[in-house]
C-alpha cells in the first residue's frame, strides 16, 4: 500500500483529543467499493472514509496547484543556493 494514502503511525487522528469536532453519519456506501477501499487502506470502515476525505482535499489542492503553473515567476541563481 503506498504510504501517501494513510499515515500510519496516526491511525485514529481522526479522534485527536478534540483536535476538531467529530460528525457521527450514516451512509449508504457499496459493499464491494468499502472491501476494496478497506483491503488498500488495511484500516476499519471509519479511518478508510477519513483516507479517502484527506485524499480528495489533497487532489484539489494539487488541482490547484497546477492551475499555478506558468503564472507564477520563480528564479532561483542555483550557485548562491550552493553556498
Amino acid at each position: 500500500m503506498p504510504d501517501h494514502i494513510v499515515d500510519r503511525s496516526r491511525p485514529y487522528a481522526y479522534a485527536d483529543a478534540m483536535a476538531e469536532p467529530i460528525k457521527k453519519i450514516t451512509a449508504n456506501l457499496p459493499v464491494k467499493l468499502l472491501e476494496r477501499a478497506q483491503a488498500t487502506t488495511g484500516l476499519g470502515i471509519t479511518e478508510t472514509l477519513v483516507a479517502g476525505l484527506e485524499e480528495l482535499e489533497r487532489s484539489r489542492k494539487r488541482s490547484a496547484l497546477r492551475a499555478l503553473r506558468g503564472k507564477v515567476r520563480f528564479e532561483l541563481d542555483v550557485e548562491k543556493t550552493r553556498r
